[in-house]
Formats: structure tokens, sequence, C-alpha cells
């Protein structure tokens, strides 16, 4: 316990995996709940729906009311401890009141889980979130298929009290956890770096979107055709996600991990393929969820770090963390309507093939712009590589090898650097003791001398001609 108290992201990390397994094992299409469901013979669909959709609307209000460390943290406690009361309720027999305790369950923990993002940003220096992510994710689902193996090899019920009691713990960790989120922490660590994050996180919500609708049409269909394999889907289903995040949580901090993307939505083709090319069998089964879930470690990982790290940028992180998160569970709730359909009309394994692959098309389509603004956000973060991880030699080869209409000025050179290492306009100004307005006239003009629009377009013909060199 001490250690909790001394190291409070120990402590956020262990909250977080306890309260977020009762989630995964529970309440989101979880093992326990259907496996409530099959007990008393109810038709599983409507209520899967009604928590899948009153979790999304938890994730996306919740930044609405919620606007200080104090008041997360009191949601985040009161919304597990409301969750832990409805539950209850699925120990008796299915009834009316089940369809208001499962939704209102899903909505209070979609709250928690935004408000965590408050604690995400305070208790984690903004280079290690990706390992916070990580930690919290792998621990999480290791709670997950102890839960899950309860309930298939004892029973539900049991699996439920489980699922209760890491919940209890996961609440009494959380209120064990400091007020003072700016406890420990450095003055620059305390200012709010503020810059425009909306268009990075729509289209890092539209990118989580649709990827995830993957992981939705899986869940409907994969799981029917290798159902009769109870005993290995209970443990093995999360094995290669926990390692797949391990994998990448590992790497060296200087390590491309950009690359390691495009190798995911591979690995989302070959399942699909192999799911429409094999059969029903173990081995099968091994082999097609190995790179589903391979690859669902990979981006959730992914996407899990570049929202925390986005959190540097606002002082709402609850609405930024929680709007982001509900993109997955938009992108699973609308796979999963797909799936629905798809098995109840009865397409073959080939078509539901190809509609994966239409899916990935698009992200792959979409991957290079959304690489481009997250580089102009969030320059250092481990995923992305941009012009400060260049070498000096590197850097000035790099904007040799760019062609100006027009030779740059002293000054526009200095604000060209800057630019390129990922200043805002409002930062260059004080590290130049100018106006911002001056700063704005500075960039228009450099700008027009490369022949580009933005930003976006600088550095990315920047990193071109570094890798062309």
């Amino acid at each position: 316990m001490r250690l909790f108290i001394k190291n409070p992201r120990v402590l956020s990390v262990a909250a977080f995996s306890f309260s977020f397994a009762y989630l995964l094992s529970f309440l989101f299409e979880g093992q326990v709940l259907y496996g409530l469901l099959e007990h008393f013979n109810v038709p599983a669909n409507t209520y899967i729906l009604s928590a899948i959709i009153a979790h999304l609307a938890g994730l996306f209000t919740c930044g609405f009311f919620v606007h200080t460390p104090k008041a997360a943290k009191r949601v985040l406690c009161s919304g597990l401890l409301v969750s832990l009361l409805a539950t209850i309720s699925f120990f008796f027999r299915p009834t009316v009141l089940w369809l208001t305790t499962l939704p209102l369950a899903s909505y209070t923990t979609g709250c928690s889980l935004a408000a965590w993002g408050y604690f995400l940003k305070a208790f984690t220096p903004k280079n290690q979130r990706i390992k916070t992510c990580a930690d919290a994710l792998i621990y999480s689902n290791l709670l997950m298929i102890a839960i899950n193996m309860t309930a298939v090899h004892l029973s539900p019920f049991s699996g439920l009290s489980f699922a209760i009691i890491c919940l209890i713990i996961g609440i009494t960790l959380f209120i064990i956890l400091p007020d003072n989120t700016e406890h420990g922490r450095s003055e620059e660590e305390k200012t709010v770096q503020h810059r425009d994050v909306k268009q990075p996180l729509l289209l890092l919500c539209l990118f989580v979107f649709i990827i995830t609708i993957n992981s939705g049409l899986m869940y409907h269909v994969f799981g029917p055709d290798f159902e009769h394999l109870t005993e290995l889907t209970s443990w093995y289903w999360a094995v290669p996600y926990i390692a797949a995040l391990a994998v990448i949580r590992n790497l060296p901090m200087g390590a491309n991990r950009s690359k390691i993307l495009y190798v995911g939505m591979g690995m989302i083709m070959a399942s699909f393929i192999s799911f429409m090319l094999l059969g029903q069998n173990e081995t099968d089964y091994l082999i097609v969820n190995t790179l589903m879930l391979g690859a669902c470690g990979i981006f959730d990982l992914f996407w899990w770090s570049i929202l925390g790290e986005m959190l540097d940028y606002t002082d709402n992180p609850a609405r930024v963390f929680g709007i982001g998160l509900s993109a997955n569970v938009a992108g699973v709730l609308c796979g999963g309507m797909i799936g629905m359909g798809v098995t109840s009309i009865r397409i073959s394994g080939a078509e539901v093939a190809v509609i994966a692959l239409s899916i990935v098309c698009v992200t792959l389509v979409l991957l290079p712009t959304l690489n481009r603004q997250l580089i102009l956000l969030l320059k250092s973060h481990a995923y992305l590589a941009a012009y400060d991880r260049m070498t000096q030699a590197q850097q000035d080869t790099a904007l040799n090898r760019i062609q100006a209409l027009d030779p740059l000025t002293v000054r526009e050179q200095e604000v060209l650097q800057l630019v390129l290492s990922g200043k805002a306009n409002r930062e260059i100004a004080g590290a130049l003791y100018i106006s911002e307005s001056t700063v704005k006239t500075h960039v228009r003009n450099i700008f027009s001398k490369y022949d580009v629009q933005s930003r976006a377009e600088l550095i990315s013909l920047l990193l071109k001609n570094q890798s062309d060199a």
C-alpha cells in the first residue's frame, strides 16, 4: 500500500485495471453478461446494444459537466459505485429491472472512464503515457481473462462475483488516489499548452471509428463459428492482444512505431482472409484470433497513447479523452450492427472478408493525413517520426534540399526552425520576442515561398526531402 500512496501513477493504473476488468468482462459485451443471458435463455441483442449505447453516451457527455480534478474524482468514484449497486440485480432472475440497471451501470462507467483522463494527465509524464496506457490495458485484460475463465468453468454467477470484487477493489483504490493532481508536478507540467486539438482529434476519431468497425464485426461473425471451442476461447481470446501491447510498450522510445500501424492493417486483412479460407477447428481459431487481436492491440495502444498526449493541450482532459474513447465504442457498435445483419442473412465468409477489407482500405487512405496532423500537434509522440528526431546534420540537409521560390530572410529562417520543431505561433512569439501577429506574417511568407498551404504540407515536404537524401 505504501508503494501505491508514494507512486500515484502505480495507484492510478491499478485502480483503472481492476475497474476496467469489470467493464470488459461484464458490461461491454463481456463473457459474464453473455453467460448470464444464456443461463436464463434471454435474447442477447437488446441488452448488448443498450449497454454499448449507454456506455458511448457516458464517455461522450462526461467532459461537458466535469471541469476540475476534484469533480473528476467525485464522478469517477460515484459512477463506479452506482455501477456496483446496479450490477447486484443480475444475481436474480431477469425482469424489466435488468433493462434499466444495465444501461445505468454502462453510462456511469463510461463517465468514470472519461474522468480518468485527468489522472492519466496528472500522474504520468507526457513522454511516458504510452507505457501507462499499455500497463492499464495489459493488467485489465489479464484480470478479464481470469474472470472469463471463472464464468466458463464455474458459473456466470461466480464470474459476476469475481467482477464485482474487482470493481470494489478499483473503487477503493480510486478513493485513496490523491485529490491534488498538481502534487509533485513541475511548473512546466502544470501549465496547459493550449493548442487547437479539434482537427487532429476529429481526424483521429474518424480513423478510430472506421478501424474499430472490424472489431464489432469480429464479435458477431467470428464468435458464432468458434463458439464450440469454449475452453480455448475463454482464455486465449485476449492473449495476442496483451502480447502486442507488451511488445510495443517495451520498444525503445526512439523506435519508429508508425510502420507498425501498417503491419496491424496487414494483420487485419490476413485475419479475415484466413477466416474465409480456413475451417473451424482449434488451429484455425488460433490463426484467425492471433492476427485480429494482435492488430487490435497495436491500434488500441496507438490511439490511447495519442489521446494521452493530447491531454497536455487542454484544460478538460475528460472531454478529450472521453470523446476519443467514444469513437472506439461507436465503431464497435456500428460493426456489431453490421455483424448482426450479416449473420441474420447468412452471407458467406468471402463476402464478410470483402466488407472488412473495404474498411481497411478506407483507413489506409486516412492514415497519411492523420500522421501529418499528429506530427504538428505531438512532435514527440513515440509513434511518430518528426523533425526533432533528426540529427542536426539531417535537419540541415533536409532544409537545404527544400527549394524555396524566393530566399528566406534571417528572421524567416528563425521562424521556420521553430515551426518545424512543433512550436505554436504564441510560443514562437515568446521565443523571438516579437508579436504573435508578426509571427503569423512570417509564417504566411514562408508558406508562400515554399508553395505550401499549411504546416502539415511544410513538414511533409521536409520529411520527404530528408528520406530522399
